[in-house]
C-alpha cells in the first residue's frame, strides 16, 4: 500500500483503503473496473489527455449535472482526474513517479501505446517490485489479433454472443448494456484482488492480464459446452432458455411477463392457474423434453389465455401457487419499485449525485458511493504536489 494509507485501515465499507489506483485509458472496461476499485476505496486516480479527457466526456446525450454526460457519470464516480500530455517530457516523468509509488495500474491504450511511452507492465514492475499492473486488451496477449483494438459490440459479433441473442427471424442484436466492457472491468477487479492478496503474502506485485475477447468467451461457457456435446451451433431464441420448457416471456394484455415453469410440478401449477389444468396429461407436455420438442404449441395455448389479462393479474396468481414469474419493467419502473428502494442501492453522494451503487453488501453495509465524477484535470495539482512533497522527503 501507498505511504499515505490510513493508520487506522480498511473499514467494512471501504476495504480497499489506503490502495492507490492509477488509471489510464478510458471508455468503459478500465473506468468500469476503477469505479469498482473506488467504491471498495481505493484512491483512483485518473489519467487523461488535456484536450478532451476520457473519450466517454463526450458521449452524450443524455446528460447530468453540469454537462457531464451520463455514460461518464456512471463510470467515473469517486474518482480523481489528472491531466498528462504523454508527448511532454517532464509531464510523463511525473506521471511516471506516481506509478512508481503506486499500488496498481490498469490500462487500456491503445496496444504497445504504454510501453512506447515507457509506462508498460515490464517497466513499470522493474521499478516498483510491488505494482499490479493489469493490460485490459481487446482480444489478449497472444495470437493473430493481438494487436488490434476493438469495442463492446465487436466482440458480442466476433465471439458469438450474438448468434445467441435476439429472435432468429430478425437482424442480429446487441446486448442492450455493455456487457463485454464491463465483464471485462469485473475481471480486471477480481484478477487484482487476487493479486493484492499474494502480495500479502509474497511482498512482490505482478501482472493481470485481461481482455474483452476473453470475457464473451467466458460468458459463452455453456454454449460452447453445448456445441462440444452436440456439435451443433446455438440459435437465437429470443426470451427462451435453451431446452428448457417452459421459460420465456409471454404476451399479456398490458405487456410482457416473464414465467419461469421448467419443471413438470411448476409446469402443472402454472397450467391450473392458466385454466388448463389437463395440460400436464397431454402426451405433447407430459414432460420437459416433450414441451421442449412442442413448444410452439404451448406457448400458443399459453398465449391464447396470458393476452386476455393484465400481466399483474398473472404475476399475483402464480405468485400465489409459487411458480416464478416477472414483468418485462422499463427503467423508470425499475428505479421506482418497493424493492429497488428497499434495497437502497440507489444512493446519493454527499456532493449531490444520484448513482447507482455495487451490488454488493460486506457484512451488511454497502460500499457507499462518495462522490459524483470528477471534472477533466481537477486533481492534476493536488496529486502531483503531494507526489513531489513525498519525493522530497
Amino acid at each position: 500500500m501507498n505511504e499515505g494509507a490510513s493508520p487506522d485501515g480498511p473499514s467494512a465499507g471501504a476495504p480497499l483503503a489506503g490502495v492507490r489506483v492509477v488509471e489510464l485509458g478510458g471508455s468503459v472496461a478500465v473506468p468500469y473496473a476503477g469505479w469498482i476499485l473506488a467504491t471498495m476505496g481505493a484512491e483512483v486516480v485518473k489519467v487523461e489527455r488535456p484536450d478532451g479527457g476520457d473519450d466517454a466526456r463526450a458521449w452524450k446525450p443524455p446528460e447530468r449535472a453540469g454537462g457531464v454526460g451520463a455514460i461518464f457519470t456512471a463510470l467515473n464516480a469517486g474518482k480523481r482526474s489528472v491531466t498528462v500530455d504523454m508527448k511532454d517530457p517532464d509531464q510523463l516523468a511525473r506521471l511516471t513517479r506516481l506509478i512508481g509509488r503506486s499500488d496498481v495500474v490498469i490500462q487500456n491504450l491503445r496496444p504497445g501505446l504504454a510501453s512506447r511511452y515507457g509506462i508498460g507492465a515490464e517497466a513499470m514492475m522493474a521499478a516498483n517490485p510491488r505494482l499490479i499492473y493489469c493490460d485490459s486488451g481487446a482480444f489478449g496477449r497472444a495470437g493473430p489479433l493481438a494487436d488490434r483494438p476493438g469495442y463492446d459490440p465487436l466482440m458480442q459479433a466476433f465471439g458469438g454472443l450474438m448468434s445467441v441473442t435476439g429472435h432468429a427471424d430478425t437482424d442480429p442484436v446487441r446486448i442492450g448494456t455493455s456487457l463485454i466492457d464491463m465483464g471485462t472491468g469485473m475481471w480486471a477487479v477480481i484478477g487484482i484482488q487476487a493479486a493484492l492478496r499474494r502480495r500479502d503474502g509474497t511482498g512482490r506485485g505482478g501482472r493481470v492480464d485481461v481482455s474483452l475477447y476473453e470475457t464473451t468467451l467466458g460468458w459463452m461457457t455453456y454454449h460452447a459446452s453445448g456445441y462440444l456435446a452436440s456439435g451443433r451451433d446455438p440459435v437465437r431464441r429470443g426470451t427462451r432458455a435453451p431446452g428448457m420448457a417452459i421459460y420465456q416471456a409471454y404476451a399479456c394484455a398490458d405487456g410482457h411477463l416473464i414465467i419461469a415453469a421448467p419443471n413438470d410440478r411448476l409446469f402443472a401449477k402454472a397450467a391450473a392457474v392458466l385454466g388448463h389444468p389437463e395440460w400436464p396429461k397431454d402426451p405433447r407436455f407430459a414432460s420437459n423434453e416433450q414441451r421442449w420438442e412442442n413448444l410452439e404449441s404451448i406457448n400458443a395455448a399459453i398465449e391464447a389465455v396470458t393476452t386476455t389479462r393484465p400481466r399483474a393479474h398473472w404475476q399475483i396468481a402464480l405468485d400465489a401457487v409459487g411458480v416464478p414469474s416477472a414483468p418485462l419493467q422499463s427503467v423508470s419502473e425499475v428505479l421506482a419499485h418497493p424493492q429497488t428502494k428497499a434495497l437502497g442501492q440507489i444512493e446519493t453522494t454527499a456532493d449531490g449525485w444520484e448513482l447507482v451503487g455495487l451490488p454488493l453488501s460486506l457484512d451488511g453495509v454497502r460500499p457507499p458511493q462518495r462522490a459524483g465524477p470528477p471534472s477533466l484535470g481537477a486533481d492534476t495539482e493536488a496529486v502531483f504536489h503531494d507526489e513531489t512533497m513525498e519525493t522530497d522527503r
